[in-house]
């Protein structure tokens, strides 16, 4: 296994954030549980004469300040974040799942208030600075994913160690096409949704922010989704779980949101967040070949095997559309046959069905070799 923490340590500093001498690096890490990666990142950082600082934080007490947290001390946390922002050059960000319900008595109303306060900050963050955000593998995510934890944490490695720089080279001829595509439209059960992505910029992910990773985003053009989409896997957002989210758009906006788990006042409050929180901030198709069953976390999900995600919110600089928002809410829809199927059309044309490419130019990024 210390082999496997290597590679992955190896990956996140000298092909994902590329650190060199005097870079300074934010560790910030849920529980002491990723402690041997930590270690591994701490050792490549320091040899390659970075500066690095280890912030260590507890689950339950994030979650007991989001819920005391009030109007009256929200300028000594904007002023954290811009201290973290103007301090470093790049943050590592390790996730430890615990509770999905974790967050629920979060001081929702509060938060929202920091959230406008430092859009500004965190889009400095998130656009000008290097970042890695990792799920390192918890007895939650092994139980999500109905596996012993010993065989999870093996599937976990696998997924975030694979060969990513293989698969930016296969993943251009689909960034090609995205970026010659006008018209898009989505089939499925329940779903029959269009939308234009004219003159929209298409980024692969492979390794350089996510692990693990696997996707190609980009944004609809703000005002041009009209449809119906049902996404079918869980989603954890704000505290809550929702499952089977269907949205009705009109003219770009979402005149009608449900879902069959999670509370309709928490999913509304959710899409009230501000006028963006209605619009669609990106659109990506997932294939990462070692992903292939949902677990109710993002992180993974979002980039399981003939998967797509069409997500209400702010939108990247990378596929600007003018979207902006404080909440990100990645959805995903798996459209593989077992999952009821589907197909994807550019310009009239079928790129997709039933979660494989079928053109000829794009059938590598199917996997059907799974790496070793």
């Amino acid at each position: 296994m210390e082999n496997k923490i290597d590679k992955l340590a190896n990956l996140v500093v000298n092909y994902s954030l590329k650190v060199k001498k005097g870079d300074r690096i934010l560790i910030s890490c849920e529980t002491l549980e990723p402690k041997p990666l930590v270690k591994a990142l701490v050792n490549k950082i320091m040899d390659l004469g970075g500066y690095v600082l280890v912030k260590i934080s507890d689950p339950e007490i994030n979650a007991l300040i989001n819920e005391k947290i009030n109007d009256d001390i929200l300028d000594n946390f904007a002023k954290r974040k811009e201290f973290e922002v103007d301090n470093f050059d790049a943050f590592i960000t390790i996730c430890y799942s615990v509770n999905d319900y974790i967050d629920k008595k979060r001081n929702s109303k509060v938060i929202s208030k920091l959230s406008k306060m430092t859009q500004d900050i965190d889009h400095i963050r998130i656009n000008d600075r290097k970042w890695v955000l990792i799920n390192y593998p918890s007895c939650l995510d092994a139980y999500k994913a109905m596996m012993k934890n010993d065989d999870f944490y093996e599937y976990a490695m696998a997924a975030m160690t694979m060969d990513y720089a293989k698969m930016n080279e296969l993943i251009k001829p689909l960034k090609e096409l995205m970026e010659k595509t006008d018209k898009v439209r989505i089939l499925g059960p329940d779903t029959d949704i269009t939308f234009s992505i004219k003159g929209m910029h298409a980024e692969p992910c492979t390794g350089e922010y996510n692990i693990p990773d696997g996707e190609i985003f980009t944004a609809p053009i703000r005002d041009s989704v009209n449809g119906i989409i049902t996404y079918n896997t869980r989603s954890v957002y704000h505290g809550e779980v929702f499952s089977d989210v269907r949205l009705e758009f009109k003219d770009g906006k979402i005149i009608k949101a449900s879902s069959k788990m999670g509370k309709q006042d928490k999913l509304e409050e959710i899409f009230n967040s501000d006028e963006g929180a209605r619009y669609i901030g990106e659109f990506a198709l997932g294939f990462n070949p070692m992903i292939t069953e949902p677990m109710g976390d993002i992180l993974f999900d979002e980039k399981i095997k003939g998967s797509l995600h069409f997500t209400p919110g702010q939108c990247y600089d990378e596929a600007d559309n003018g979207n902006n928002s404080m909440i990100h809410w990645d959805l995903v829809l798996i459209q593989r046959e077992e999952y009821g199927g589907g197909e994807i059309y550019f310009d009239d044309v079928l790129i997709r069905k039933d979660g494989k490419f079928i053109l000829p130019e794009l059938e590598a990024l199917n996997f059907d070799k799974k790496e070793k």
